[in-house]
């Protein structure tokens, strides 16, 4: 169960943001950042995973003429990893971890008003609601498929409004005892960590509160095929997290992984012309979706976001099956004594 922690005002930040080929966002981020990290007297840890690109030659750069940012090495390459080593080797001197993600922009205040809030609301950990923006024309229809409902299915951290306690969210800030309470992020989760550590956080006794006070810019894959590669790992991440909590997934869940077996029902068409309806009202939930789209937005190009959404769901349905249907190892002796 939670603790009794001291008083916020006296507590440091660890600002940890984990990089894997992020030199298109990596310094924005930081110099978002950069004047909170000094108002807070906060360090920022930049943990990369192998970056092949610029991102640690920008962040040496910046580390060279500021001593709050420091490079670190995340030789397992994953993000729940890369936090993890950080907090291992920074957390003591910071009550409050911030993570950032790279891939994302930030209000100037994001940091302020997330310690409000957690003082506020007596709160172990605070996470906001997100919204996808693009530049490029694909980009732009993907983020709006991942803003819409049909793309995000109602999800409490992709839709803005009032602050409610939730049982997951997009994680922002947290208190970095109860982070290591609960052991941290589990380091072989490539996706849903988050959600993952949440359930656990729940289970002993944390609270976490999505405040609608202030919320994150996301910046979505450029390309269908990253996307889809994406949302299949989604599915296959939400999948380990059933099975290692031993877990059933909720109605939401359980309807988008029962899309990829229902369509799949089309092979066998010859037989019956009936086995082709669950392709058929994917395709109407599509045009429909797409439709609501761009009236929402106005524009014309919400009709293809209604499929991006559409095939968003699919993959993680994939991703879902592929998971849940591998080979599990068997329980050992000593787990079964």
């Amino acid at each position: 169960m939670r603790s009794v922690m001291p008083e916020l005002g006296a507590g440091k930040v660890l600002i940890v943001i984990p990089t894997l080929n992020e030199e298109a966002h990596i310094a924005q981020v930081l110099d978002g950042i950069a004047a909170f990290a000094d108002r807070r007297d906060a360090l920022v840890v930049v943990a990369d995973g192998g970056s092949r690109d610029r991102t640690c030659e920008i962040v040496r750069a910046r580390a060279a003429r500021d001593p709050r940012v420091r490079l670190l090495d995340n030789p397992r390459r994953l993000q729940a990893a890369a936090v993890n080593l950080a907090v291992e080797r920074f957390g003591d001197d910071h009550p409050w971890l911030l993570r950032l993600d790279a891939h994302s922009a930030y209000p100037p205040d994001f940091g302020d008003v997330l310690l409000a809030e957690a003082e506020r609301t007596g709160a172990d950990s605070v996470v906001v609601s997100m919204e996808a923006q693009g530049d490029a024309f694909l980009q732009r229809i993907i983020a709006d498929a991942q803003n819409s409902r049909i793309g995000n299915g109602g999800s409490a951290h992709r839709l803005a409004g009032g602050g409610v306690w939730v049982d997951h969210g997009h994680h922002a800030l947290m208190r970095t005892s109860a982070f290591r309470a609960v052991g941290g992020y589990d380091p072989t989760f490539s996706h849903n960590e988050d959600a993952e550590l949440d359930r656990r956080l729940v289970a002993a006794g944390y609270r976490i509160w999505l405040t609608g006070k202030t919320r994150l810019i996301y910046f979505p894959r450029r390309q269908l095929q990253p996307l889809m590669r994406q949302y299949f790992n989604f599915g296959r991440g939400r999948a380990r997290n059933l099975i290692k909590h031993g877990a059933r997934p909720g109605l939401r869940q359980a309807v988008v992984a029962m899309l990829a077996p229902a369509v799949a029902l089309v092979a066998l068409s010859p037989l019956s012309a009936i086995f082709a309806l669950p392709l058929l009202i994917w395709v109407l939930a599509c045009l429909a979706g797409g439709a609501g789209i761009a009236l929402q937005t106005r524009s014309a190009a919400g009709l293809l976001s209604g499929f991006v959404a559409g095939s968003m769901h699919m993959a993680w349905s994939v991703g879902f099956w592929r998971q849940w249907l591998a080979p599990r190892p068997a329980p050992s002796i000593a787990a079964a004594g």
